[in-house]
């Protein structure tokens, strides 16, 4: 037979026209993309020297062996979303694959995993399918395999050998998460960074378990089971004083070879519960970030290493948080402790004190009745809506000078019971939110450095100009479902507002549009009130205006005088839904842009 990759004598050396699989793309001389194109058999033509191979969103059942083996140089293949089973992926499936780096298999019909998988991997997802089983060579003996992707099937701890990564010393991400663990595995790759275990049924953390993750980086064990039993001091704990190295703007935005069969590794440690004695030497003392939230801790856990960065432990079941149990913990900047059951004593004074650095404490859905006393002096960010907070005394945030964010929504504040130096202190701070509280007026001693406030959903029937003096920098202001009419917001009450952008007067009781609006005011809400009349020099003092809600008021066919308009050049939105009559309103011209200057 003629060997059809050899020239014959006299013939042209120049290679023939690639051949690409009818429908699929070829866009590089070794790249197939064949997805998406409802196929249910493998393509026969796929040409030798492709090296990434898409077959993504198909209805391939299985893969044929005569076929992959033609493709010893794949580097990439993609069969995400397919209908393959593990009764159409034969064992010697992959043998040929000897250069294969990445391989996708989620979002198949997979029982139980590859038993053999190429030794050259890097990345294998086995994401979304029914997996109750993996075997020691699936992932074991690749020294390249550096990711690895298991979430959302069925693996219990039986299902997982106890040398499952042996000889693979390089893996830095496992995803276990979605599956039916009981407790944590005690075999994992010891250079994990990263290790998703959340949305099991863990409630054990064995000793020693995570005794050689001396890399280990973030840990996920959300939604589960973990009770204050199923820990102890030496779970976390960590010898080290290395400084936290998280990423801070990761968190403020923060969610995818073939050895012999008949050889198979010794296990490294029994699959029990309990994996033997904790070495001293191997602890987590690169831990930076820990999710334990959704589950069910009645105390913070002992031993939490000082490199931690973020602790999450909101909707557990906590009453009561002691400094004994952070003083290690000297790096933590995010402490997250919402929807727990802390109460009146839930967090005593100065129970935070060791955590000097801490950036943000998340505190909402609570039962905290104050603020609690004594909080580092660093504290940027409190938040603490959804609590029983009653009270607001003049010395109650003397101790956070530096806070930026304060968020006390939705407690029982009154105005009688808020001390009208409360704030002072505050000389920093950007964002207040006093929301959903009981106020009937505003607050006193506000910060000049406020950016933004929110005083939307309480029963303020006034508004006077000196709470607002001073408030020069102040970019939003909300004051929606409340009671205020036009006659009781005092005269001047805008002057000083100079930066103002957005007000939100929505759902008060207005009849008409308040004169001497902000002129630097942008955003105007005015829907849900009383207005009936829109007069000509209703916006004259807000030539910057570009949207304007009026829904939901009184407003008729002639309601808004023809001039109130002019000179809004960069109108662009008008809003006038839901009225008694349909209003249509004619937008003024709009002026011609220039370019906005620099900084401006």
């Amino acid at each position: 037979m003629e060997d059809a990759a050899f020239p014959h004598l006299g013939e042209s050396s120049q290679p023939a026209p690639r051949a690409c699989p009818p429908r699929c793309s070829c866009p590089q001389p070794d790249t197939v993309n064949c997805g998406g194109l409802d196929l249910q058999v493998f393509p026969d033509n796929i040409t030798r020297t492709a090296q990434h191979l898409s077959l993504q969103n198909n209805k391939l059942q299985e893969l044929p062996y005569n076929e992959l083996s033609r493709l010893g140089g794949l580097r990439t293949l993609n069969l995400y979303n397919n209908l393959i089973s593990s009764e159409g992926l034969p064992d010697e499936a992959f043998e040929s694959l000897t250069q294969l780096q990445h391989i996708y298999v989620a979002h198949n019909k997979l029982s139980v995993a590859p038993q053999f998988l190429p030794r050259s991997l890097r990345v294998v997802d086995l994401a979304a399918n029914q997996v109750t089983e993996i075997f020691p060579l699936t992932f074991g003996e690749k020294p390249e395999l550096r990711s690895v992707y298991l979430h959302n099937n069925q693996l219990s701890n039986a299902g997982l050998p106890p040398d499952a990564f042996h000889g693979s010393e390089a893996v830095v991400t496992l995803s276990l998460s979605g599956n039916q663990l009981s407790y944590v595995p005690p075999s994992l790759p010891p250079s994990l960074e990263r290790l998703h275990l959340q949305d099991n049924l863990i409630s054990k953390v064995p000793r020693g378990a995570l005794s050689r993750q001396t890399h280990l980086r973030e840990l996920y064990l959300q939604h589960n089971q973990l009770t204050d039993s199923g820990m102890d001091a030496t779970t976390f704990r960590s010898l080290s004083s290395s400084p936290p190295r998280w990423n801070l703007q990761l968190i403020s935005q923060r969610h995818s070879l073939t050895p012999n069969p008949k050889t198979r590794p010794a296990p490294t440690l029994a699959a029990q519960p309990h994996a033997g004695p904790l070495s001293p030497a191997s602890k987590l003392h690169r831990l930076e970030y820990l999710d334990l939230s959704h589950n069910q801790l009645a105390t913070v856990p002992t031993g939490l290493p000082r490199t931690l960065a973020v602790l999450h432990l909101g909707r557990n079941r906590i009453r009561r948080v002691e400094a004994a149990r952070l003083r290690g913990a000297r790096g933590l900047r995010y402490l997250l402790l919402q929807h727990n059951q802390l109460g009146t004593t839930g967090l005593p004074a100065g129970a935070l004190r060791p955590l000097r650095g801490l950036h943000t404490l998340h505190l909402y859905s609570n039962g905290l009745d104050r603020v609690p006393p004594m909080l580092p002096r660093r504290l940027r960010a409190l938040v603490l809506p959804h609590n029983h907070v009653a009270v607001l005394g003049a010395r109650d945030l003397a101790a956070t000078p530096g806070l930026a964010e304060l968020n006390l929504a939705y407690n029982r504040l009154a105005s009688a019971c808020v001390h009208h130096r409360a704030f002072r202190p505050l000389r920093a701070l950007r964002s207040l939110d006093l929301a959903g509280n009981q106020l009937t007026q505003l607050p006193g001693s506000l910060p000049g450095s406020l950016h933004t406030l929110q005083l939307q959903h309480n029963q303020l029937r006034t508004l006077e100009p000196e709470p607002l003096a001073g408030l020069d920098q102040l970019r939003e202001l909300s004051l929606a479902h409340n009671r205020l009419r036009v006659g009781d917001i005092g005269p001047g009450t805008w002057h000083e507002l100079q930066a103002l952008q957005v007000l939100d007067l929505s759902h008060n009781e207005l009849s008409f549009v308040p004169p001497d609006l902000p002129e630097a005011l942008e955003e105007l809400h005015l829907q849900g009130n009383r207005i009936s009349l829109v007069g000509p020099e209703a916006f004259l003092s807000t030539p910057h205006l570009r949207a304007l809600f009026l829904r939901a008021n009184r407003l008729h066919m002639t309601s808004i005088a023809p001039e109130a308009f002019l000179g809004l050049l960069h109108l662009q939105v008008v809003d006038t839904e839901d009225n008694p009559e349909h209003v249509l309103v004619q937008l003024p011209p709009t002026a011609p842009r220039r370019p906005r200057a620099e900084g401006s």
